[in-house]
């Protein structure tokens, strides 16, 4: 896979006209904290290690977050528990992430969202997820992954659509599922709704993050 031309093509990708309308609206009205900043308003790519041996696939970049700084869960409270936890796990180099320009680098990890476009609400329709999962099946077919970590039962749902099959479980946080040599975990998203109720706690994330960075340390498990 050639993660250059993938990327080229996702921000470039117009197959959903009410995404591309919304996004490039938040970006002209923009949220008032971030009046000065210039939106980046486009699809959002993927992000990480080109050499990763691990996936996070994610729901969809945020209005206010992505959406603005054109990086994944860059500029959001999603993305400091992520990124946080990353760190500590000893995935990422730092833990915060502020703009696409911070230094910011993820080692042997790569991720993608199932809809690059943020969508109204945070809620992508089922068709812009189809629409937008050729790019999601290109990822996931461009190498053996050790591991991939879904973040929320959506993301969970289609990467196994993804893949031609039904979930093989019922999404469940810290569920693990071993498949033909790949690891497939999942979490609870770190959106504010699950962070702010308490639904999810840093040392849950810790806990699913921590067994995420060993197993890409193991060697390739059969199933």
């Amino acid at each position: 896979m050639d993660l250059l031309d993938l990327s080229h093509r996702i921000v470039e990708c117009e197959r959903c006209p009410r995404l591309r309308t919304w996004c490039q609206h938040v970006a002209e009205v923009k949220r008032k904290s971030f009046a000065d900043e210039v939106y980046w308003g486009r699809p959002v790519p993927p992000f990480g290690d080109p050499n990763a041996t691990g996936l996070i696939v994610g729901l969809a970049p945020a209005a206010h977050g992505a959406n603005r700084t054109g990086r994944l869960f860059t500029g959001d409270r999603s993305g400091d528990w992520l990124f946080r936890a990353m760190f500590r796990a000893g995935l990422a180099n730092q833990e915060h992430a502020v703009s696409a320009d911070d230094g910011l680098e993820l080692r042997r990890v790569m991720i993608i969202p199932i809809c690059a476009c943020a969508p109204p609400d945070n809620k992508p329709l089922p068709e812009e997820v189809i629409n937008c999962r050729p790019y999601l099946v290109e990822m996931l077919e461009s190498r053996v992954w050790k591991a991939v970590l879904c973040l929320g039962g959506i993301a969970w749902t289609n990467l196994f659509a993804a893949k031609g099959m039904r979930p093989p479980a019922k999404f469940a946080h810290g569920l693990e599922v071993a498949l033909g040599g790949t690891r497939y975990m999942s979490s609870y998203h770190p959106s504010q709704q699950n962070t702010f109720t308490g639904r999810l706690t840093e040392p849950m994330l810790d806990e699913v993050m921590a067994r995420f960075s060993s197993a890409l340390d193991s060697q390739a498990v059969c199933g």
